[in-house]
């Protein structure tokens, strides 16, 4: 498999989702003052003023905990300092120390821990709102939770979303022998997220006994981990999982996954060396030491949590698979074709699937090379179809037939609502035209919940209606525990349900899909 992780590797900033930012990033050093009229909400560090939109309130930038800066790289997080006067939540605080890719010309701020607050109009009277915690995708290495404009779903839905920042890549997840939290810095970050909304979120008109962790891909996988974690026990009541299931592994590289506290401390032992720390009598106090853009020059281009330790002490899949998860409903899917975002990207750079060099292909890919044959007939190409075939491969093992795994274990133990998105011509999720149609591919379900990067995309009429089912089954989820309603197609816990325009209903497990295979796969 080291071809794949090379490749991935290589293909991980060109893949970036492309969520263009708003032009301001930084938040402001000190609480400023803003226009009287615009909402004031009294947290409990002190107040803010964010923005009255149409028929929805916006609060950017609220710090959910002290910027992890000079000594505090590497820690837990800590709590914010309270100010006096109201805070300007008017604008995104810095995302994260991030290559460029989804932020402009990335970012190397470590100042970042905020989070972002869109509720309906007046929601602060009245009975409180179901509150949905968003936790960005992006390999844990790219991303900001102001990328996702969440409007839509607010006045839709009549929720609160939350959506957060949490420490990426080196800084978010380094393994280090010794380091207390080693390689589960971001994962803290977002419970303590969790903890700030359930002391904070009834100003804003949210339910903080009624909250619901949710994210996409890498996001996704992080709600797996908060699952498993102890210490985010009681922090969330519902879970949604999009494209992220809890079972990948190294063997399935494309899809997100944790690692062992061999292979996290092996990676981190790179990092030290490769900045010039292995020699230092204090290794931490050196690496606190390093400028943040040298740090994001040697780190790997994908990151994975550590497992084993406090924070997760079994991988998501481990104690998925014995029954040592919160018991909470969940939401969880995937998209019909995952895989061909990657097969285009491989494509793109060299790579061509003929029917004559597909075997070839199928071994450098495959989990278990010795059974390439097997997937070289299930999976046949042909003279111009090998984009295609080579990206259903890709989506089936990593996603689609992990995620219905991760459906199944989860149902052994409690309620469970499992979909699959198959828009077969969404909006492009790239700018640039693909090789071959792509159809439902990875982070294609996103701009129908949300307006990313504050953009709504093009969609016909079909498709509107689409958005607009799912957002109510999102939200019907997060207050009861139950998408049913509204109108929408009946959907049952027992079947997956399949969200395309104008056909969203039940279909069989897996369709189209050849997870017999996988099943047998490492």
């Amino acid at each position: 498999m080291a071809e794949v992780r090379a490749w991935v590797a290589a293909l991980a900033g060109a893949l970036a989702l492309t969520l263009p930012l708003p032009a301001s990033q930084a938040h402001p050093p000190a609480a400023r003052a803003t226009s009287s009229a615009a909402p004031v909400v009294h947290t409990r560090a002190g107040a803010v003023r964010g923005s009255e939109r149409d028929g929805y309130r916006i609060f950017d930038g609220i710090p959910y905990a002290a910027p992890p800066v000079g000594a505090l790289r590497w820690t837990a997080p800590r709590p914010a300092a309270a100010w006096s006067g109201v805070l300007d939540a008017t604008r995104p605080g810095s995302a994260c120390a991030q290559p460029a890719g989804e932020v402009p010309g990335g970012s190397t701020s470590e100042d970042c821990l905020y989070l972002n607050v869109t509720a309906p109009a007046g929601a602060s009277a009245g009975r409180p709102r179901p509150v949905i915690v968003w936790l960005h995708g992006g390999g844990f290495t790219s991303g900001a939770g102001s990328s996702y404009d969440a409007h839509r779903m607010v006045r839709g839905g009549d929720v609160v979303v939350v959506t957060v920042n949490y420490r990426l890549g080196a800084l978010g997840f380094l393994g280090l022998a010794g380091l207390n939290g080693s390689g589960t810095f971001g994962l803290a970050d977002q419970q303590a997220a969790l903890r700030y909304v359930r002391e904070n979120i009834g100003a804003f008109g949210g339910d903080a006994r009624n909250v619901t962790l949710a994210g996409e891909s890498a996001g996704s996988y992080a709600v797996c981990a908060q699952l498993a974690s102890p210490s985010a026990v009681g922090l969330f009541q519902r879970a949604i999982m999009e494209s992220g299931p809890c079972t990948g592994g190294p063997a399935r590289p494309f899809a997100p996954f944790s690692v062992a506290p061999p292979a996290a401390q092996a990676a981190g032992a790179r990092l030290v060396t490769a900045v010039g720390c292995a020699k230092a009598s204090d290794v931490p106090a050196c690496l606190r030491r390093v400028p943040v853009a040298r740090l994001l020059a040697a780190q790997g281009a994908d990151a994975q949590p550590e497992h084993g330790t406090g924070l997760l002490p079994r991988a998501p899949a481990e104690a998925l698979a014995s029954g040592r998860t919160a018991r909470v409903p969940v939401l969880v899917g995937a998209n019909h074709d995952e895989g061909t975002i990657w097969a285009a990207g491989i494509m793109a750079a060299g790579t061509t699937v003929t029917p004559g060099n597909w075997p070839r292909v199928a071994w450098e890919f495959v989990p278990d090379p010795a059974r390439s044959g097997e997937v070289v007939r299930a999976y046949p190409v042909g003279a111009t179809d090998g984009g295609p075939v080579f990206g259903a491969v890709i989506g089936d093992a990593n996603y689609a037939c992990p995620t219905l795994r991760t459906g199944s274990l989860f149902a052994a133990h409690q309620r469970v609502w499992r979909y699959e998105f198959a828009d077969p011509d969404p909006p492009r999720p790239l700018p640039a035209p693909p090789p071959f149609p792509l159809g439902a591919t990875h982070t294609t379900e996103l701009p129908y919940l949300f307006d990313l990067g504050g953009r709504a995309r093009e969609m016909t009429v079909r498709q509107h209606r689409l958005a607009d089912t799912m957002i109510g089954y999102w939200t019907r989820f997060a207050r009861s525990g139950d998408p049913n309603g509204g109108g929408a197609p009946r959907w049952s816990h027992s079947q997956v349900q399949s969200l395309a325009p104008d056909s969203t209903g039940p279909v069989r497990p897996a369709p189209g899909h050849h997870c017999g295979l996988w099943a047998t796969m490492p």
